[in-house]
């Protein structure tokens, strides 16, 4: 009687136990010991143990290209790593760019000059230094991950650079006094969501994921973040935090308390005509944009806002540490990404050097 495993199949033939698997669409067999000397259970582990060396070496001898490797190695194994939005974000941006462009090429093929040109081609075609830096870096860990597993000796993406004349963002942040017009533009509601943005230096998924049960008398609890309409935890470690409220804030949240249909612990603070949580970009888009537009603030969205609360307080001479933990930032990210320093505290910095130094 024949019996068929994924990992292989057994059955008596002449006194003996035979056991049998597929490669490559062909049948293969070996005989495994005599009956009367082998259980059926010893029988299916030898011929387990057959498959799984069998496969081992077609995975050493095996030709790999750039679309399996990615696709059957390094997605599945980040995958285990990467948030759900990072995953999304990371998956498609390899697809498109790099497998897309690379899919049945063999890996021990690639050259790096290739891969360079393949870099300074994505600038060319308008790609921003941000996605591109990411191309630099993806290509580089696919490439690591090939070398660990043994399909190529040397990772011909090493040395890759992001081209200097890729497009850079301008970072802009807001002046104090370009706030207060924000602030006097925006209605109740998207003026508080301002306010959580700027003064407590919230991300939008942050803001509009709070309940009311996360919000003290001094401290927002960041625990959880809204991100595609889904509920999700902080962007990273760091992200999990206590953001300190001002107290004039504190009382337009609770004046917002007030007027509001739920305030349960587990309500949306900023809930939709549904009661679920209000969408970020309908917000901006309905809500915000239009009135941004009228006083020539339309470019200050999320992103700037948060920069703008960096900058100020580096402006008003925060201690780095404290803003970044308010942010939820390493003191790296805090310092140079997201803060900016007016010229005008600049000079002023020059100016007292020149003086310390007495040059004339």
């Amino acid at each position: 009687m024949r019996k068929r495993y994924s990992t292989g199949g057994i059955r008596k033939q002449r006194g003996r136990w035979m056991g049998m698997w597929w490669v490559d669409g062909r049948r293969k067999s070996r005989s495994l010991g005599l009956i009367t000397e082998m259980s059926k259970t010893a029988a299916r582990e030898a011929v387990k143990a057959i498959v799984i060396e069998e496969n081992a070496k077609r995975q050493r001898h095996r030709v790999w290209t750039f679309g399996e490797i990615v696709r059957d190695v390094y997605f599945p194994y980040y995958s285990r790593k990467w948030k759900a939005s990072t995953r999304e974000n990371n998956v498609s941006r390899i697809s498109v760019h790099l497998v897309a462009a690379f899919d049945d090429r063999e890996l021990s093929s690639f050259r790096r000059d290739e891969l360079q040109d393949l870099l300074d081609r994505k600038v060319k075609d308008g790609l921003s230094f941000s996605v591109v830096d990411h191309l630099r870096w993806d290509m580089k860990q696919i490439f690591d991950m090939a070398v660990a597993e043994g399909h190529v000796q040397r990772n011909p993406a090493l040395l890759l650079f992001t081209p200097r004349d890729a497009k850079k963002p301008v970072r802009r942040v807001m002046t104090m006094e370009e706030v207060q017009i924000c602030f006097g533009a925006l209605d109740r509601r998207e003026r508080l969501i301002a306010k959580l943005a700027i003064l407590a230096g919230m991300r939008p998924g942050e803001i509009f994921a709070l309940t009311w049960g996360r919000l003290t008398d001094t401290y927002v609890d960041i625990r959880q973040r809204v991100y595609r309409r889904k509920i999700d935890t902080p962007k990273t470690d760091n992200s999990t935090r206590k953001a300190a409220l001002s107290g004039g804030l504190r009382t337009e949240i609770e004046t917002w308390r007030l007027m509001a249909a739920e305030t349960r612990d587990d309500a949306w603070v900023f809930p939709s005509e549904r009661m679920t949580p209000l969408s970020k970009d309908n917000c901006w888009r309905r809500s915000m944009l239009p009135k941004l537009v009228k006083v020539g603030l339309a470019w200050a969205n999320f992103l700037v806002m948060r920069r703008t609360h960096a900058s100020l307080m580096k402006a008003l001479g925060v201690d780095g540490k404290l803003v970044a933990d308010q942010l939820g930032h390493s003191l790296d990210v805090s310092q140079n990404v997201y803060t900016q320093s007016p010229v005008e505290l600049r000079q002023a910095a020059v100016n007292q050097l020149e003086k310390t130094l007495q040059v004339h």
